[in-house]
């Protein structure tokens, strides 16, 4: 097997490692640097449940092999809250119970995030297009759009 020492930052923190050439990235962070909030559900890229910040871009990570996140940046949902304090994306799937299980809710938080970077204040309709790549089998995704728009909101009068 043909191993790789690689080197990723993933929430701030450098992390280097020795990887099979083959390890999926969401394997990579949920199996050796122990960030478990990233979830695998499909490993074909149809749930969204694996999705980061890969270099400020959202990815499913089940379909990048962590060598080639080699040198580059990574934000999971744990990287969203800082010094204890909520990410406007989390303060509001929280108050718009935007999750049931909860599976999905990582993946489509970062992919929120990637939205709102790339546009600060996107209609129902974006929204609704900008997590098609998310999967939610519990909710209708009322919620997770009101808790999206929200958090754009906030986002635009100064949060994160």
């Amino acid at each position: 097997m043909s191993t790789k020492e690689i080197t990723v930052t993933v929430n701030g923190t450098e992390h280097s490692a020795t990887v099979e050439s083959r390890m999926l990235l969401a394997h990579f962070i949920r199996d050796v640097i122990r960030q478990t909030g990233t979830h695998v559900g499909c490993d074909t890229t149809s749930c969204g449940a694996c999705t980061v910040m890969l270099d400020g871009e959202p990815v499913k990570s089940c379909t990048i092999f962590a060598v080639q996140a080699n040198g580059k940046t990574i934000r999971t949902v744990e990287g969203l809250a800082e010094n204890g304090a909520l990410h406007p994306i989390q303060e509001a799937f929280k108050e718009h119970h935007g999750l049931q299980c909860g599976f999905c809710t990582p993946g489509m938080m970062i992919s929120a995030l990637g939205l709102i970077q790339r546009n600060a204040n996107p209609t129902e309709e974006e929204i609704r297009w900008g997590i098609s790549g998310n999967l939610c089998r519990c909710t209708g995704y009322q919620n997770i759009v009101k808790a999206i728009q929200d958090a754009a909101g906030k986002m635009a009068q100064g949060g994160k």
